[in-house]
């Protein structure tokens, strides 16, 4: 790529880098671009943060360790950088993507196929297990923290409209969309599990448990490595590992980097 060639060798003539340090260089932005072709984007200028985070996670995906992502990120970050400073692009889009002091360890996610099978296990013929079902799906559907979901009352859910109201960090409120699996588990467990589980109780919270108290935090994190492991998932799981699942899913999906970041709650993009 022209762009690339031009960024090497103002790296070997202007700022006299190694030609092992340039050979990384071309290797990881030669990994970029072709991660940009598979995805049918032409021009450098048409990439934003979002690519930018697509293309790390398909690398740990390919198992590429935190340190060697962590090099991949600073080779585009420069080169980006070039490019904005020569005026060949309109804005640096890889300023939004931080760099931590410890490299670049993304937070552990679930596959597409361990996730189903997390979904899928508990049985729903039970009320216990209807009610965990629709937990798993809400708290992965709508990548809630677990503080969230617990918390959540009746009158938070509109499953007409297919939506939850979430009370987050600092009392802020915000809207996240629910899918179809989301909004049947959910329907299921309020109409046929919920009134066995409260035995003529009255509760506002949505998951109830003994006596129509929410349930704990801890509780809900031992349910899910009991259906992890049922599941045959042998990573360590926590309710937040379904939080980045959810996250990494739709940025691979194609989803818009601010859009998830709203669903999130997230008050920085970064």
């Amino acid at each position: 790529d022209e762009l690339v060639d031009r960024y090497l060798n103002y790296l070997l003539v202007e700022k006299g880098l190694a030609a092992k340090t340039i050979e990384a260089y071309a290797g990881d932005l030669t990994r970029y671009l072709r991660f940009l072709k598979k995805k049918e984007i032409a021009n450098i200028s048409d990439t934003d943060a979002a690519e930018i985070l697509r293309h790390l996670i398909s690398l740990r995906n390919d198992a590429l360790g935190a340190r060697s992502r962590a090099r991949h990120l600073i080779s585009l970050r420069g080169f980006y950088r070039f490019l904005a400073q020569e005026k060949l692009i309109d804005h640096d889009p890889s300023r939004l993507v931080d760099l931590p002091k410890t490299g670049l360890r993304l937070p552990d996610v679930l596959s597409h196929e361990e996730v189903n099978a997390l979904l899928n296990a508990p049985d729903t013929a039970t009320p216990l297990g209807s009610r965990n079902a629709a937990m798993i799906e809400l708290l992965y559907g709508a990548g809630l923290r677990v503080s969230e979901l617990v918390n959540l009352k009746v009158q938070d859910v509109n499953l007409e409209a297919c939506f939850v109201r979430v009370f987050g960090k600092g009392s802020k409120q915000r809207i996240v969309p629910i899918g179809r699996f989301a909004r049947e588990k959910t329907d299921e467990y309020i109409r046929a599990a919920r009134p066995r589980l409260l035995k003529n109780r009255l509760s506002a919270y949505l998951f109830v448990a003994r006596a129509g108290k929410p349930m704990t935090r801890q509780g809900f994190w031992k349910l899910l490595r009991q259906y992890a492991q049922q599941a045959g998932i042998f990573k360590t799981i926590t309710p937040h590992s379904l939080r980045h699942s959810f996250a990494s899913h739709l940025l691979e999906g194609g989803a818009d980097l601010r859009a998830v970041q709203e669903m999130l709650g997230h008050v920085d993009i970064s």
